[in-house]
């Protein structure tokens, strides 16, 4: 399923998911808004059930699924907080999940996947070895492939989180929000769109993993491209339908420099005293690196994830 959803399906998601996800909190730091010269909101998803944004995804999607499909499992291929997600969201529904992952994933991930429950299954680190290896497990088990991007019924779940936004924070004005495969940023673009179709978007990419401001750039998606980034969350290419939907809601891509998203992570955790990933720190990283876009308004800026190595943290 990799059409775009709109906002009702959003609601129906919300709706679907509210019984096993968390609402995440908003928080400020009057250090921070002064740094930026905007008021900025923070949404951390660093809360959410697994430690990233990505339960709600997979919560919906796994109970989108009639019983039949249910009952022969689910299978993604995942760096780590998809695939976490999903092995938890399966468990919400007592069914097997399999997660293809790549070598060199982040150990504490790949750790948070088998204690969920998950059936790991390793694979070169590329994106053909991924695809590749979960379509054999697809045919093998008969599982039911949830993209860890590109599904609608992910991208719905995902842009649930603007839902709670806006009610947490009246009067948005822009929204910022990672972008690696494009799940979170098209979700969120089509969710904040439904609602206010004047809430600017935008997106925070690694510069060395910046294929979505290089595939809007040029019109086309940028597929021979090899990511090389500290933001492990952030590595995968863009999706297409979520391509899409980026350019079709004039979502700015903002691009750091991986220093720059170090630099912020730390600010993160010494003035909101969250843990969180360097891949969510990008999004303070682009507002402090182009504050133009963001003087005096009102800002959300989503905290996507935390689940971080503490034993290999980058400085």
């Amino acid at each position: 399923m990799s059409t775009l959803p709109d906002l009702e399906h959003i609601r129906d998601a919300a709706a679907r998911i509210a019984p096993y996800a968390a609402v995440t909190p908003v928080l400020r730091s009057a250090r921070l808004d002064a740094l930026a010269g905007a008021e900025l909101h923070f949404k951390c998803e660093n809360l959410q059930r697994g430690g990233a944004f990505k339960f709600r995804g997979a919560c919906n999607a796994v109970w989108s699924l009639d019983d039949a499909q249910a009952a022969r499992g689910v299978v993604t291929h995942s760096s780590g907080n998809h695939g976490n997600a999903l092995a938890m969201a399966a468990a919400t529904r007592g069914i097997p999940a399999h997660v293809v992952v790549p070598e060199g994933a982040v150990r504490a991930k790949l750790e948070a996947i088998e204690r969920a429950g998950a059936v790991l299954h390793r694979c070169a680190p590329t994106q053909a070895a991924r695809e590749a290896a979960a379509a054999e497990v697809q045919r093998q088990t008969g599982a039911e492939l949830v993209h860890p991007y590109a599904d609608a019924r992910v991208m719905a779940g995902q842009g649930t989180l603007v839902l709670e936004l806006v009610r947490q924070v009246e009067g948005l004005q822009a929204l910022i929000t990672p972008v690696g495969g494009g799940g979170l940023g098209a979700g969120c673009a089509i969710a904040a769109h439904g609602l206010d179709p004047d809430i600017a978007m935008y997106g925070a990419e690694p510069a060395g993993a910046d294929d979505a401001a290089r595939s809007l750039a040029r019109g086309t998606r940028v597929a021979d491209f090899h990511p090389d980034t500290v933001c492990d969350g952030l590595r995968a290419l863009i999706g297409e339908p979520n391509l899409d939907a980026l350019r079709a809601h004039r979502t700015h891509i903002v691009t750091v420099t991986d220093e720059e998203a170090i630099a912020a992570m730390k600010l993160l955790w010494q003035e909101l005293k969250q843990v969180v990933e360097v891949s969510s720190a990008t999004v303070l990283a682009a507002v402090l690196k182009q504050p133009e876009h963001f003087s005096g308004r009102r800002v959300g800026l989503v905290l996507s994830g935390g689940n971080v190595d503490l034993d290999t943290l980058p400085w």
